[in-house]
């Protein structure tokens, strides 16, 4: 079988009714792009989620970065690039580039996937599917001058300072809550007068464990620096109660760190 590029190119349109009050594309709409490039290179090379649904395997997002300069408008045609850094045997690390057609860059990202059961809900061996053929795709020239994930540690001083009921329109095809809704409900914790006077510049978050339709989100933030906080979602199950019992029945299901300076 013939090999296409390591990298893959794909374009989007901003619409406008995935813009924000001052005319920029929402993070999670950008967000979706940049998982619809890695879902696309990843089919077109043979080890995306078309053949694993058919293998009862699937990809999960175990960590993503964007760090932007700046965001897309309205009507822009962008340009998302992707590749394949790095293959484990449990997890493999993609990169992105944000552009338009001109080459002007908005900014990056970082990702860090596992391949799942989606029997089990566990992590089988990425290098054990079809030969290990996504190693065939990696791509080790090509910069992503950003930083990896930075580690988020919140204090006892972090504060709930929003529940979220998640309901249908948060859950994906995987069947847990899809991982930009997360990104939505943690941005949201923000009025509309922060983001009049701040931009978003970098977004840090790890997954740690699914959450489903009816589970009761608790976030926790943390002011650690000037325009920096760190954001811990925890979640309380339908079974606990209807999410009214103590903080111990609290389980984590993924924490972030955001950086945003002044416009």
């Amino acid at each position: 079988m013939d090999l296409l590029s390591k990298i893959g190119s794909y374009d989007f349109l901003v619409e406008p009714f995935h813009c924000d009050f001052s005319n920029h594309i929402f993070l999670g709409h950008l967000g979706n792009h940049l998982l619809n490039a890695a879902d696309f290179h990843s089919n077109e090379r043979g080890y995306g989620m078309d053949y694993l649904n058919t293998v009862h395997k699937t990809w999960v997002l175990s960590r993503f970065v964007m760090e932007l300069d700046e965001m897309p408008l309205a009507y822009d045609r962008i340009t998302v690039d992707t590749w394949v850094e790095n293959v484990m045997k449990f997890f493999t690390s993609r990169n992105y580039a944000i552009r338009d057609k001109s080459g002007k860059r908005y900014g990056y990202g970082r990702s860090i996937w596992a391949m799942i059961d989606t029997d089990t809900r566990q992590p089988v061996d990425i290098l054990a599917e079809r030969d290990g053929l996504i190693t065939k795709y990696i791509e080790t020239d090509e910069p992503c001058p950003i930083e990896p994930f930075k580690r988020v540690k919140l204090s006892k001083a972090a504060e709930c300072r929003r529940i979220v009921e998640t309901r249908y329109s948060d859950v994906d095809v995987n069947g847990h809550i899809n991982s930009v809704k997360y990104i939505e409900h943690i941005l949201d914790l923000w009025g509309l007068d922060f983001y009049r006077t701040n931009r978003l510049q970098r977004f840090d978050i790890a997954y740690v464990a699914e959450s489903h339709c009816g589970d009761r989100l608790h976030l926790f933030v943390e002011e650690v620096a000037e325009g920096e906080f760190c954001v811990q979602v925890m979640k309380q199950t339908p079974e606990s109660d209807a999410g009214q019992k103590a903080d111990a029945e609290l389980k984590e299901v993924c924490r972030c760190k955001i950086k945003f300076v002044a416009k």
